[in-house]
């Protein structure tokens, strides 16, 4: 929401006697004060595509390692915007439980069975990366499937 649809929801509390004058002016003040642009507008872009390119952003790491920094940086650049930070989380919490994954997978390779978790595992993450972008992209939030909760 905006500082405008903030304070005019702020307003009906008080008309409608929900919250007292000194509340409503506490937080009058709290909203006015408040850097709304930059929880709105990541990086000046809407937040459904901000969302959307954090979590495209996965890919650049089957070609590079800024594919692991870029969500990273995204996500702790507007984390103070309550839908980024639940994302950002979301995120590195995949990353790092497909990393081990694929770390356990690597080392079963010794023994030929890895070769097949290891596609399983990538075309999973393919998938999944995809699902979760066109879910931000729609406003939703979506947790990965079969990810260890190491940031909550």
């Amino acid at each position: 929401m905006g500082k405008y649809e903030d304070l005019n929801t702020l307003d009906e509390l008080r008309s409608k006697g929900a919250i007292t004058e000194e509340e409503y002016q506490r937080e009058k003040t709290k909203i006015l004060n408040a850097n709304y642009s930059s929880y709105e507008n990541p990086w000046g872009m809407e937040e459904k595509t901000f969302l959307l390119l954090m979590h495209l952003s996965q890919f650049l790491g089957l070609i590079t390692v800024v594919g692991y920094a870029l969500p990273i940086v995204m996500w702790l650049t507007n984390k103070e915007n309550v839908n980024v930070d639940k994302h950002g989380k979301n995120i590195i919490n995949f990353m790092l439980s497909w990393t081990i994954y694929s770390i356990v997978a690597g080392l079963l390779c010794l023994v030929l069975i890895g070769i097949p978790i290891l596609i399983a595992l990538g075309i999973t993450y393919i998938i999944f990366v995809i699902m979760a972008a066109v879910k931000a992209s729609n406003g939703e939030y979506w947790d990965y499937p079969m990810t260890v909760k190491i940031l909550s």
